[in-house]
């Protein structure tokens, strides 16, 4: 499916600054990922047995506002990411859902350019029909005043991935 959006990972030079001190104030501790399965954040996939890791705090709106000029206000929320303890060279983008990071439930949040939350659309579907949440996507996408989306775990509350309209 074609789409105009797409999705991001967290950015390297965010990454390199998360390995050292989260966005909470603390300094995050490596761990050998045993069974593997962690959603990570760095490349869009779930980890495999062995990998080093790092559970990080982490805000997603805060970066994004100071990059643009946003205030998010009482939206900036901090909450757990798994990344690779080390930077790696998986994907950092691409268009439309990472079905990978796909779990039964998540929410798709909605914000404006100001960083101001307009909704969220909640999404029970199973992984193999992952797919479907980029027509979820586009609906979401089809209000102008959309300016990026998350896309959180639902139990947990885990930011999964930003979803932006594709550059011109």
């Amino acid at each position: 499916m074609e789409t105009d959006y797409e999705s991001v990972a967290v950015a390297p030079d965010v990454l390199a600054r998360l390995r050292e001190r989260d966005d909470a104030g603390r300094v995050p501790r490596p761990f050998t990922d045993a069974e593997g399965g962690a959603p990570l954040r760095c490349c869009l996939r779930h980890s495999r047995a062995g990998e080093r890791l790092v559970l990080v705090s982490y805000a997603p709106l805060r970066g994004w506002a100071a990059r643009t000029g946003a205030e998010p206000g009482p939206y900036d929320e901090v909450g757990p990411v798994f990344v690779h303890a080390e930077p790696c060279d998986g994907q950092v983008s691409g268009p439309g859902y990472p079905a990978a990071l796909h779990g039964a439930r998540r929410v798709l949040r909605a914000y404006d350019a100001g960083g101001r939350i307009l909704g969220g659309t909640l999404v029970e579907l199973p992984r193999e029909r992952a797919g479907e949440v980029d027509g979820l996507l586009a609906e979401v996408f089809a209000d102008p005043a959309v300016a990026l989306v998350h896309v959180r775990a639902v139990e947990f509350g885990c930011f999964m991935v930003e979803i932006r309209r594709r550059s011109a």
